[in-house]
């Protein structure tokens, strides 16, 4: 009865084992877009978010989408990222 158990991770392994090695033989297309690395926040664009009433505004004054913005913002409020004034200063 525990080799019956077991019968079923047998055939999964072997689907892992096979899929893994698919996705290490892959490259990347020469036709394919490389993404350019992301914008850091600077320390003024957050205090301009963090003072803003609307995301809307504050996205096409800071130059982001309104989609960055909302989820830097909920980062901010949250705690998942440094408050401006939390940073230490610049030199």
């Amino acid at each position: 009865m525990a080799a019956h158990l077991y019968y079923p991770d047998c055939l999964s392994l072997a689907r892992k084992s096979t899929a893994a090695a698919s996705l290490a033989s892959w490259e990347r297309p020469a036709t394919m877009r490389v993404r350019p690395p992301g914008r850091r926040w600077k320390p003024w664009e957050d205090r301009t978010l963090l003072s803003s009433e609307d995301t809307t505004a504050a996205a096409a004054e800071l130059g982001r989408s309104e989609a960055s913005c909302s989820v830097r913002l909920w980062r901010l409020k949250t705690g998942q990222v440094r408050r401006p004034e939390d940073l230490p200063p610049s030199p």
